[in-house]
This record gives C-alpha cells, structure tokens and sequence, in this order.
C-alpha cells in the first residue's frame, strides 16, 4: 500500500483491509510509523513514541473487533497506557511508565485498536492552544504557523496529516471540539458519565471533564463510541442508556428536527465574518435537508457561568498540582510550573468549600435551565470557535493571572465550555474552510444522553457536504 492510499481511508476503512487480509497490521503500523517520522518533526504532534511496542503488537494474535490492527496515538492526559508515561504536559510530572492501562485504554485494545504513541498537550489541559514549556508548541497541518488547537491539539494534528485515522481525546471546556476546529475533523464531547475514566481517577475536574477521540469520519466517531461507553462499577456519573449500537444507528437518517442556531456570542458580540458566513451557510444546509431553523440563543448568564467555570478550573488544577506534590515531594513553583499554571494553583488553593459548592450549584442549574430549552428544541447550532485559528503564541502561558491570560481567548472560545458544565454532547463538524486555507468548524448540541440525534445528523451532513476529500498539503509539510 502506498502513502497515499493509506491516507485515503479511516479507521474502519482500514479494519476492513486487514480483515479481508488485503493488508496486514504490520503493513499498516509500519505505514502510520513511517508517516510519524517523516511529519512529526514538524509538527511536533507526538512527544512519547512507543513504535516499537506497537510493532510488536501488530505481530500477535490481536482481538478480533471493529478496529482491528488499526493505530491510534493517546493524548498525554489520562489515557494510561501500560509502558508509556503520562505527564500532563507538565515539567512538574516525571517521565514515570504506567504499570497498567486504564479501563479505557483496555478497551481500544479489545477492540483491535493499536497504541503507537501519546501526544502533544498544554500543561494540565488548561489552554484550548497546545503549547508548553515541556513539549513546544504542536503545529497545525493546514499552517504550522498557527494553532491545532487545545488541548487535544497533538492528537487532532496526527489525524489531520493522516499520520493516524483516530487518536484520543479530552474535553474539559472544548479541549476536543476545539482542535477538530482547528485540524478539520469530527470532534464529539460525550454526556457525563457516558465514558468511564477508571480505574485510577473516576471524575475529573468535578465533572467538567470527558474522553472521547478524534477522527476523519462520523462512522469512526460511532464505533469508537460503541466500544468505549459501557458503564463502568463505581463511577460517580452514569448517562441516559444509549438506543442500540450508535454506528448501526447513523445508518438511518434522523427525523426531522427542530434546531435552534444562534449566530453571536453568549454576550453579543459578533463573530470573525469569516465564521458568522460558515454558520449562515450551515443553517441553511439544515434547513435545506428539511429541519425546522429558529434563531434564539439559550436563557444562560455569562456573568454567573464564567465565574463559576473558573472556580471550578482553578480548584481542579490547584488539585492537580498539589497531588503531584504529595506523591513526588517537588514543591510548586515558577521552576516546574508554567506562570498561568501556577497562578491558577494560588488562586485554587484559596477557593473555600462553599465557593467551590455555589459554583457547582450554578453548573446545575444551568443544566436544568437546558434540558428546559430542548424540550423545546432538539439541536442547538453555534460556531465552534469565534474565529479562525489563533496563530501560534497569542497566549501569554508566563501569565500569571488567570483573567488576563484567558482575555484574547473570550471572544475566540465563546460556547464550548457551557456543554461542560451542563453535562450535555457537543460535536464539532468539519463543515467549512477560511478564505486562507483553515478550517472553520461548527458545533451541534444535543440534549443530555443524546448523541444518537447528534451523530445521526453529523452522518447526514457528511452526506450532504463530504469532507474526506480535504487534505493539508503534506508534501509541502514533509519538505519543511
């Protein structure tokens, strides 16, 4: 198989090669390590490469399921992978290999699924850029000027240069519908509680927080999704029972729906032209598929829910850092930490119980008052990001105070943390590019426990308006 026509296929798509034995896993993992050594310098997308051990893995006897011989990179946060480290992307987290794999990780091996690496990630996942003082900057494939994103924005990177057809994820306030954004992909944040983050950790920043992957295709995103969201014993959350298998689902279209789409920002401000034309014509495209359209923005207060958000963020990461501490005894300081990471540490370490417990009162009811509006509508439309792709070094990371650091980024990541603090999914679609060349993305929300309605129409708009055929110019890359 040659380099392009493996570049031609997902993840499925592959599966179905080796199964029909027109390829082997070997061939296939050999193709993707390959891809990693001639791009990765470039865009620094993969910081821990376990290529050997996945060499190995191709050779045995592997689990007959879904994905079977086929690779996939895990982000360097939470992903625990027997044999490989996980650093946060942080100095202050040393370079320890995990004695076992999560419940997760366990799965995608049971699956087929092929583990060849981790990848790039700002330090504790704060930023929705990937850039650290541990690993630089991870670079986007369609400008390696600008940003893939963050926080999963090495493992939207791999994908998008067609390194890996699907690589892991997190989302704690967009960290996985950001970089699909940025990179062009299909980028799915799940319910609470619909994928397990055992045995090791069982709620991550107080809930915010969810795994999932990134991929080319809807279908990918579905079949990664059967085999990952089975409950899991003693998890503090449990979503809505899923209606059968979600890939057997997207087979059939959804009904027709009623969507509400708004075209601001939570606080009124407008978005790049650029994005604000990329959602008129993604309103229209629904409307045209034949779903009822009403534009109407959610009864949510900025002025309640950003604060509450970064209560929660800033205790989360001062949680993280201090647990570091306890099991390493290195002491928190401008030395291991970056200055907006340490800042939020200060100021986490002063959130009183009661201010952490208001806060979460506010996320609650912020979830109420959504399941209140989508009893009314199925789907809600939004931009994903505000404008284009930042490019690379627009945040201060040395920044200590939080509310100054995040200022460039309040226009720029309007909608996306709200799905974390109600619980609800969120896909990013891959729908249009800018005039330069970058993709413009948008994101669908569902109604908590719904990601059958949301993947059912992200199928039918991959029908509608196809974007596989899109590819950075990796010639160009390779020659960098």
């Amino acid at each position: 198989m040659g380099f392009a026509e493996y570049g031609h296929y997902d993840a499925l798509g592959l599966a179905g090669l080796i199964a029909k034995k027109h390829i082997s896993a070997r061939e296939v993992v050999d193709e993707a390590i390959t891809r990693a050594e001639a791009l990765n310098p470039v865009l620094n997308a993969i910081v821990f490469k376990a290529f050997n051990q996945a060499r190995e893995r191709a050779l045995t006897d592997l689990p007959q399921g879904p994905f079977t011989g086929v690779p996939i990179l895990l982000k360097d946060m939470r992903a625990g992978a027997k044999g490989m480290p996980i650093r946060n992307g942080s100095r202050m987290v040393p370079a320890v290999l995990a004695a076992n794999d999560s419940t997760l990780v366990a799965r995608y091996r049971a699956a087929g699924l092929i583990p060849m690496g981790k990848t790039n990630v700002p330090e504790f996942g704060i930023l929705p850029t990937t850039e650290s003082r541990l690993y630089g900057p991870a670079r986007n494939p369609w400008n390696v000027d600008h940003s893939t994103g963050g926080s999963s924005g090495g493992s939207a990177a791999a994908v998008a240069a067609r390194i890996v057809p699907i690589a892991h994820a997190t989302d704690g306030g967009g960290s996985i519908r950001i970089p699909a954004s940025c990179c062009g992909l299909v980028g799915l944040k799940v319910s609470r509680g619909r994928v397990t983050q055992g045995p090791d950790a069982a709620d991550s920043t107080s809930g915010l927080s969810v795994d999932h992957v990134v991929t080319r295709s809807v279908r990918d995103c579905a079949a990664a999704l059967d085999i990952s969201c089975a409950p899991d014993p003693g998890d503090p959350y449990f979503a809505l029972p899923q209606e059968g298998s979600f890939l057997d689902g997207i087979a059939h279209p959804p009904r027709r729906l009623t969507i509400a789409v708004s075209f601001k920002a939570p606080g009124g401000a407008s978005h790049d032209p650029q994005v604000t034309r990329a959602l008129e014509k993604t309103a229209q495209l629904v409307e045209d598929l034949g779903h009822r359209v009403e534009e109407v923005l959610p009864p949510l207060d900025p002025a309640e829910m950003t604060p509450a958000f970064l209560t929660i963020w800033s205790g989360n990461a001062a949680l993280a850092v201090e647990s570091i501490e306890r099991a390493t005894g290195t002491k928190p300081s401008l030395d291991v930490l970056e200055g907006l990471t340490y800042g939020l540490y200060l100021a986490g370490m002063k959130i009183t119980a009661v201010q952490h417990m208001l806060a979460q009162q506010a996320m609650n009811r912020a979830a109420r008052t959504m399941a209140q509006f989508h009893s009314q509508y199925d789907v809600w439309l939004t931009t994903t990001l505000g404008r284009p792709p930042n490019r690379l070094g627009m945040i201060d990371i040395d920044e200590q105070y939080a509310l100054r650091a995040m200022t460039p980024l309040m226009d720029y990541v309007p909608y996306t943390a709200w799905q974390n603090a109600t619980g609800q999914p969120a896909i990013n679609l891959p729908l249009h590019w800018s005039t330069e060349g970058l993709p413009l993305g948008v994101q669908f929300v569902g109604r908590s426990g719904d990601e059958m309605t949301l993947l059912k129409l992200a199928a039918e708009l991959e029908t509608a308006m196809p974007w596989n055929g899109r590819c950075p110019d990796l010639d160009a890359l390779k020659k960098r």
